[in-house]
């Protein structure tokens, strides 16, 4: 029966070590039969065909082997959207949706955004979904999405489609590929430092992209370039907003400070942690 498959799938993931091993084994369940917890309730003592029991058993052997569920799914929800996601991309996090709360204060109807590491491009399509639901027909906000992965440019391509959002993407390393200036840069860029890639969570590790994760040695290297260079790209008063790691805030400020910006600031997540570095171009103050 499926509360029997179920239970059988519980077990298994308990035993691999997956913490959420219940609401993982639903979620999968729900996936590979269409169900949902009003339909599970009405056929959880249904014998499951033999198609669904198969393929289900599949998805928890995956799970088992600690590869992340949006992998499995290829969906993962992001500021109430949802998302074409690989392993091509990092899986969009809740933190990040700080990150694009704060670029939502500033965007105007006429902004243009540039993304750097744009991964699946859920930071810029969602700045370009929510800016079309605030502005309408007066939106004319713009948005060019970056990133030094082809594969990954396909999946935020894939998702612009989705979204209808009609981003312009460009193959490039940070900005060696970027040409004009913008009113606002957004960018999660990698900034765990490579000594502490090797401890994370076998999700993480094992399965999303290295090239999204490692941030060379102390964690800053792309915070280095990106502050020493992104002035260039800004126009002025243009904001620089990037999604830093909890024990990063003051020394990516001291950066941005060293650099010549302006206004910066640190934003916490709802955790209280540092999370996003915020800061504006001023050529004037130089």
């Amino acid at each position: 029966t499926y509360q029997e498959l179920y239970r059988k799938a519980c077990g298994i993931l308990l035993e691999a070590g997956c913490r959420e091993a219940q609401a993982d084994a639903r979620q999968l369940l729900f996936y590979v039969a269409d169900l949902d917890l009003s339909s599970y309730a009405l056929r959880m003592n249904e014998k499951v065909p033999e198609d669904i029991s198969r393929r289900y058993l599949e998805t928890i052997a995956r799970r088992s082997a600690r590869e992340p569920i949006q992998y499995i799914t290829g969906e993962a929800p992001f500021f109430g959207y949802t998302f074409y996601v690989t392993p091509a991309v990092l899986i969009p996090r809740f933190d990040t949706e700080i990150l694009v709360e704060e670029a939502l204060r500033y965007v105007k109807p006429d902004s243009h955004v540039l993304d750097l590491c744009t991964g699946s491009g859920c930071i810029l399509l969602t700045i370009l979904a929510e800016s079309r639901r605030k502005y309408g027909d007066a939106c004319e906000v713009r948005g060019t999405a970056s990133d030094i992965s082809e594969d990954a440019l396909s999946v935020a391509k894939c998702n612009d489609e989705r979204l209808r959002t009609e981003a312009n993407f460009i193959l490039s390393d940070l900005f060696n590929n970027i040409c004009g200036t913008y009113d606002i840069i957004t960018t999660n860029p990698p900034y765990i430092p490579t000594e502490i890639v090797a401890g994370l969570e076998p999700e993480v590790r094992d399965h999303e992209p290295n090239l999204a994760l490692d941030g060379k040695e102390d964690g800053l290297f792309f915070y280095r370039k990106i502050a020493n260079e992104a002035g260039a790209y800004l126009r002025e008063g243009g904001r620089l907003i990037m999604e830093i790691g909890f024990d990063q805030g003051e020394a990516v400020m001291q950066l941005l400070d060293k650099a010549g910006y302006t206004d910066v600031k640190c934003i916490k997540d709802l955790s209280g942690l540092d999370r996003v570095v915020m800061a504006v171009w001023q050529t004037y103050s130089k």
